[in-house]
């Protein structure tokens, strides 16, 4: 994932920064609790379609 993409990119619901996770191939929202899915080089940036986070 480009740096400069994460850098300009926010989560949708919180506004908040998003980190990428290489090994789930996700983008992260840890104020948001979620993970976004990336499918085929695709940013799925939608509510919907994100996973809950595991709150530890």
């Amino acid at each position: 994932m480009d740096q400069k993409i994460l850098e300009i990119l926010c989560c949708p619901i919180t506004k908040g920064s998003l980190e990428f996770d290489a090994e789930k191939n996700e983008l992260i929202s840890k104020s948001a609790k979620l993970a976004y899915p990336i499918r085929d080089g695709i940013l799925i940036l939608l509510e919907d379609e994100a996973r809950e986070l595991e709150v530890d």
